[in-house]
C-alpha cells in the first residue's frame, strides 16, 4: 500500500511494450464498486474471494504488467499463481514512507479503519514482509525514488532474471 505499484507498473509496462492491468482497478472495474464499499458491505473476506478470482484469471493473460494490491500475498493461492504465472516484483518501501504516500488518501479502507496508520502500516509490514519476500522473483527498494528510476531498476532486474533462466540457474 503506497509502494508505487500502478504508477511504477504503467511506467515498466510502457518501457517493455506490454499491456498494463491494476487488479484493484479490475475489481471495481467488474463489481461496479470501489473497493472501500466492497470493505464496507462484504468486509475483507468478502474483498480477498474477488480478489483470488481476478487474479486467478489476469494471471493467463499474455504479455501483461500486473500491479496487485497489496495484500494479494495473504492467499497461498494467490502467491502460487502469481509466482507460476510471471516474474513477481516486490517494491519495497519503508513504513515511514509509506504513511507519506497514503497520509491524504481515502481510499485504502484498512487504513481507514484506524485511528493509527501508523501502527497499522507497520503490523501490515510484519505480517506481509516475509510473504513478499518469499513470493518475489525481484526486489526493488523504491524509498525517494522516482517512479521512472525504479521501472527502469525493475527492468534491468527483469533482464538479469530472463537471463539466469535461459541459462538454467
Amino acid at each position: 500500500m503506497g509502494a508505487g505499484k500502478t504508477t511504477i507498473g504503467r511506467h515498466l509496462a510502457a518501457m517493455l511494450a506490454m499491456d498494463f492491468c491494476d487488479s484493484d482497478q479490475e475489481i471495481e472495474a467488474r463489481t461496479g464498486a470501489g473497493i472501500p464499499l466492497i470493505f464496507e458491505i462484504e468486509g475483507e473476506a468478502g474483498f480477498r474471494k474477488r480478489e483470488a478470482a481476478v487474479i486467478a484469471d489476469l494471471v493467463t493473460r499474455p504479455n501483461l504488467v500486473l500491479a496487485t494490491g497489496g495484500g494479494v500475498v495473504l492467499s497461498e493461492a494467490n502467491r502460487d499463481a502469481l509466482r507460476d504465472h510471471g516474474i513477481v516484483v516486490y517494491l519495497r518501501a519503508n513504513a515511514e514512507i509509506l504513511l507519506e504516500r497514503t497520509r491524504r488518501d481515502r481510499c485504502r479502507p484498512l487504513l481507514l479503519q484506524t485511528d493509527n496508520p501508523r501502527g497499522k502500516i507497520a503490523e501490515l509490514m510484519r505480517e506481509r514482509e516475509p510473504l513478499y519476500r518469499s513470493t518475489a522473483h525481484v526486489i526493488v527498494d523504491t524509498d525517494r525514488r522516482s517512479p521512472v528510476a525504479v521501472a527502469r531498476d525493475v527492468m534491468t532486474k527483469l533482464k538479469h532474471e530472463k537471463r539466469n533462466e535461459e541459462a538454467g540457474c
